[in-house]
């Protein structure tokens, strides 16, 4: 019996040394608190001063600084609408503040969830020189340690999106896995490691889709009374539209929005050497207006940005849009007994829905007839200094909202390509937490898009679902003009206009009385009248 008990003992002996140990190896590999990341201006030592052997400079650190990731914290427009939702829905504070800093604030809320808490968004603001490391990583918006520590864990399935992108927090400062395209040898290994204490990897997971999916794909839940959930809004899913056209088989995101340097180039200022295929860090979209204002506010704003680079930046998305965005031509016109018929038709150029993303942004066809005087005898889709554009409904009356037209006979219809979002009572709005559904979606479909095997996150809402004239990668608008009382020859005018942020959505946000807010609406009024550009146009002269 004496003996069994020994055994018994020094079993239990064993079992208490063997946990121990296990559990000091596992204090070893745990990640120390606030190691996950670090700032991007340890990354530009080495990843700045680039240039081609074209002599084009393509230094990732200042083409960066000059995007809208690099600003993603600093976004006026994105700090006055989590401003907005926080006051609509005072009692999910804590809740709307970790969502939203996600993406736009992905590493001091990644660190927080890393410890079991929520992370705030206000509470790092102004961001000032010398602002402590929290607020350094709130400010360093979507940062180079964010998308190049991203694993290939879950890519591409619902679980991933809505920012829940994996980074492998078990590895200790060292030892932790940064990715990119390239095979990196010991030597370039072990000066970055030093450097920066994190590990080169190779892995081409970087260059797939599925990794911007993480974050471009939104899914937002309305709250009602007391925080309740009222209902999913597929907020933006530019993904999920490049999935059901044509492009997913061609390019990735990163093919357009990162496009390569064609020669080969180095990436690194320190003991580079030339590789082929480097993508630019421009991340070229469509929000120029956010950019123009981040430069000409960038001292209340705290930008770190250089002028230059936010100049490169906003007329490289100007640039983006009107070469590889959409076409526009106008088809058969006639005269025939007094009035002018012509058929606009405009073309998609892009792998997702044009506009895509975020539902402020809108697309529009201004129309214009001039005499043989050049005086106008009819125009749909003119843009007031306000921002606002002429005939909407919408920004005329924000409980209305412009409908998809087939055809045009009036200079009080115009054709916007747009989302309008819906409350639980069927009311039209502009607050993502609110909205439960969408009135209207007619933005034009890329090429290959089959309205009638869209899953819903995609479909086709309102009018233009059973336009025969609207389907994947094109749209044709039928405009009917009276010119019996004007003297031919006839110049037509078919324009597209973009707008980043439409007039109703800085609109709605005057009747809040806080800091975020009304500095926003302010500078909008000051910069309204650049808020939009031309995309692409078509003439013609009709005798």
């Amino acid at each position: 019996m004496k003996d069994v008990l020994k055994v018994l003992l020094l079993l239990i002996c064993l079992f208490v040394v063997v946990t121990a140990f296990a559990q000091t190896q596992e204090r070893k590999t745990e990640v120390e608190p606030g190691t996950l990341f670090e700032t991007s201006d340890k990354c530009m030592a080495c990843h700045n001063s680039l240039t081609a052997p074209s002599g084009e400079d393509i230094s990732i650190g200042s083409s960066w600084r000059g995007s809208m990731m690099a600003n993603s914290a600093r976004d006026p427009y994105w700090q006055a609408s989590v401003r907005r939702e926080v006051m609509d829905h005072p009692e999910s504070k804590l809740a709307i503040e970790d969502e939203c800093a996600k993406c736009h604030m992905p590493m001091v809320r990644f660190e927080a969830k890393t410890s079991g808490q929520k992370a705030g968004i206000f509470e790092h603001l102004p961001f000032e020189s010398d602002s402590d490391r929290n607020v350094q990583l709130a400010e360093d918006g979507v940062s180079c340690t964010v998308c190049h520590q991203i694993t290939d864990k879950g890519l591409g399935l619902p679980n991933s999106f809505t920012g829940n992108f994996e980074i492998d927090t078990s590895r200790s400062r060292g030892e932790r896995e940064i990715y990119g395209p390239f095979e990196i040898d010991k030597g370039r290994t072990r000066i970055m490691r030093s450097a920066t204490g994190f590990k080169q990897t190779e892995s081409l997971h970087v260059r797939k889709s599925e990794l911007c999916a993480t974050c471009h794909t939104l899914f937002t839940h309305a709250l009602g009374p007391g925080g309740q959930p009222q209902g999913e809004l597929p907020e933006q899913t530019p993904y999920q539209e490049w999935l059901h056209s044509r492009y997913r088989e061609e390019k990735s995101c990163q093919d357009c929005h990162m496009p390569v340097v064609s020669e080969p180039t180095p990436i690194t200022s320190v003991l580079g050497e030339p590789r082929e295929r480097v993508a630019r860090h421009n991340f070229q979209g469509g929000n120029f207006f956010v950019l123009q204002m981040l430069h000409r506010f960038r001292g209340e704003l705290g930008v770190r940005a250089l002028p230059q680079e936010l100049e490169l930046g906003s007329r490289t998305a100007r640039e983006h849009l009107q070469t590889a965005t959409a076409r526009i031509t106008l088809e058969r016109p006639t005269i025939q007994a007094g009035q002018l018929d012509v058929n606009v038709a405009v073309a998609n150029l892009s792998g997702h829905k044009l506009p895509t993303a975020y539902p402020s942004r809108r697309a529009w066809i201004r129309f214009v007839v001039r005499d043989s005087r050049g005086s106008v005898v009819f125009e749909s889709g003119g843009i007031s200094p306000t921002g606002a554009i002429q005939g909407n409904d919408n920004d005329a009356d924000p409980l209305r909202f412009e409908p998809h037209h087939l055809e045009i006979r009036s200079a009080n219809d115009v054709q916007i390509y747009e989302s309008v979002m819906a409350d639980r009572n069927g009311a039209v709005t502009t607050g993502l937490l609110s909205a439960v559904r969408y009135l209207k979606d007619n933005r034009l479909l890329p090429d290959g898009f089959e309205k009638s095997t869209a899953e819903p996150a995609i479909a086709v809402h309102g009018a233009a679902a059973g336009d025969s004239d609207f389907s994947g990668g094109s749209d044709r608008v039928r405009f009917l003009v009276d010119v019996s009382s004007a003297q031919g020859p006839f110049s037509v005018t078919a324009e597209l206009w973009f707008q980043p942020i439409a007039y109703r959505w800085a609109e709605n946000l005057r009747g809040y009385d806080a800091p975020e807010t009304t500095r926003f609406v302010g500078y909008y009024q000051a910069m309204s009248a650049s808020s939009a550009t031309l995309i692409t146009q078509a003439t013609a002269v009709i005798n």
